[in-house]
């Protein structure tokens, strides 16, 4: 378990490096309760990785950050990893799909790390990354399923909490179960009275799947608008962090990711599809509002040509 005294720790080796993001009220209407976002696409990276990749990589040994470090990503871990690395002066290689989109890749580079793309899709690249930790020696760094990478996470349940004290539910994207569950854990630790509810995308319901199964089930693919999201199952230690909290799970198309990634621009906020999902389970009405309510948006960083396919 992850309890109070790491997360604490946690969000200590955080400053200075990551952002406090803001709780922005979002203008919704007729709903039971007011309703925030949780601006983690104003980290330095764009995403809330940064606070995973920092935190794994700054309790790292001296031996272990001399070795170099390689991670498997679609994207935004891997910028996490960059800029995490490029302060500590460690080496990081860090493998990506292909169909990673271009301005993560381009990021990743800018920032000093080694890229190397494997397969057009999901999945080769956790091989290719492995087969690099192993020929290499390089210390891995998992893109969810790590606990320190999940107690990295939980800062931003941490400061949620702290930020409004009143919230009585927190919508947070599921992929991996990284975010899920470190902001499971704040929620655990903190004993505060707070839902957790997950949205994830229906073209890859792993959470969905796992809930069913007892446990984490691997799905034989899926797709979504969700880039960052695309992960098959749950990982074997994000899964038992947040089996205890979570309260229920929604399922959003892309379609409906689609119309919040528009209704978000329209009100000023440019979010990438992945970090629109919890915006979307409102806006479909799939998940009913029935008090302070804090939609968590994981990132900002889409395509520009991208960006104005989804909102024009």
């Amino acid at each position: 378990m992850i309890d109070l005294a790491n997360l604490l720790d946690a969000q200590a080796g955080l400053a200075g490096v990551g952002e406090r993001t803001p709780l922005i009220p979002l203008p919704f209407e007729g709903l039971a309760g007011e309703v925030r976002l949780k601006a983690e696409h104003l980290q330095p990276i764009g995403a809330f990785k940064v606070r995973g990749a920092w935190t794994a990589l700054r309790r790292l040994s001296d031996a272990a950050r001399a070795r170099g470090v390689v991670t498997s990503s679609s994207g935004n871990h891997g910028l996490g990893i960059a800029y995490s690395a490029k302060r500590l002066g460690v080496r990081a290689v860090v493998v990506m799909p292909e169909s990673a989109p271009a301005v993560k890749i381009d990021g990743v580079r800018r920032l000093g790390a080694e890229v190397v793309l494997a397969g057009k899709t999901r999945g080769p690249e956790q091989t290719a990354a492995a087969q690099r930790f192993a020929d290499e020696g390089l210390t891995m760094i998992p893109p969810f399923d790590h606990p320190d990478v999940i107690a990295g996470q939980g800062t931003c349940g941490l400061e949620i909490l702290d930020q409004w004290p009143d919230v009585r539910c927190i919508l947070v994207p599921v992929g991996g179960g990284g975010l899920l569950a470190g902001i499971c854990s704040a929620v655990r630790a903190a004993c505060a009275d707070v839902r957790v509810i997950a949205a994830e995308p229906a073209g890859i319901p792993k959470l969905s799947a796992a809930i069913a199964a007892g446990g984490p089930a691997t799905l034989p693919g899926g797709s979504s608008l969700a880039d960052g999201l695309l992960a098959k199952t749950l990982g074997t230690i994000t899964w038992p962090l947040i089996r205890p909290t979570i309260s229920g799970v929604v399922s959003v198309t892309d379609d409906e990711i689609r119309t919040a990634v528009r209704w978000l621009g329209a009100n000023g906020l440019r979010v990438e599809p992945s970090g629109s999902v919890t915006t979307a389970a409102i806006l479909s009405g799939r998940h009913v509002v029935s008090g302070p309510t804090v939609v968590v948006c994981t990132g900002g960083n889409v395509d520009e040509h991208r960006y104005q396919e989804l909102t024009g």
